[in-house]
């Protein structure tokens, strides 16, 4: 599957997260071809603040893989990573990262670029951004106007 398609299987899980009052953010990972995981934002529904899309697509991925190390692992969400989700892609090893929507406020590739081929950390991940922007970006800022 190319970008695009797995995105849009991200933004049906966006969509699923709205549906539950969520934040709308869906990721999917991916293993040497196939989807292993899915999953929207869910903090609230879960009373859990690490709840993010990416959090739980990765612990779902890890499970299947039997493994924390992820190698060879891709991400795909529909917006751009926080400082925790992108730490935890660093820790687990993930290889590719793909977003859609860029998060002006808290998005971590853009308020940090420096960082992200840093010397200082032990792995760097691929990043494709804007793939979908458009898309994922309208299904947020719908959910926000409806939520005023």
């Amino acid at each position: 599957m190319n970008p695009e398609e797995l995105m849009r299987i991200a933004l049906e899980r966006a969509q699923e997260g709205a549906r539950d009052g969520e934040v709308p953010v869906g990721a999917v990972a991916v293993h040497q071809g196939s989807i292993i995981a899915a999953a929207h934002n869910s903090p609230i529904g879960r009373c859990d603040p690490t709840a993010h899309a990416e959090i739980l697509a990765l612990r779902a991925a890890a499970a299947h893989l039997g493994a924390y190390r992820l190698q060879g692992l891709e991400i795909v969400v529909t917006l751009e990573p926080c400082l925790m989700c992108f730490g935890a892609m660093l820790h687990a090893r993930v290889s590719r990262l793909v977003y859609g929507a860029p998060d002006p406020k808290v998005g971590f590739t853009r308020l940090y670029p420096g960082l992200l081929h840093s010397a200082r950390l032990n792995h760097a991940i691929e990043i494709v951004d804007g793939v979908l922007a458009e898309e994922c970006a309208a299904l947020l800022r719908d959910f926000f106007q409806q939520k005023r």
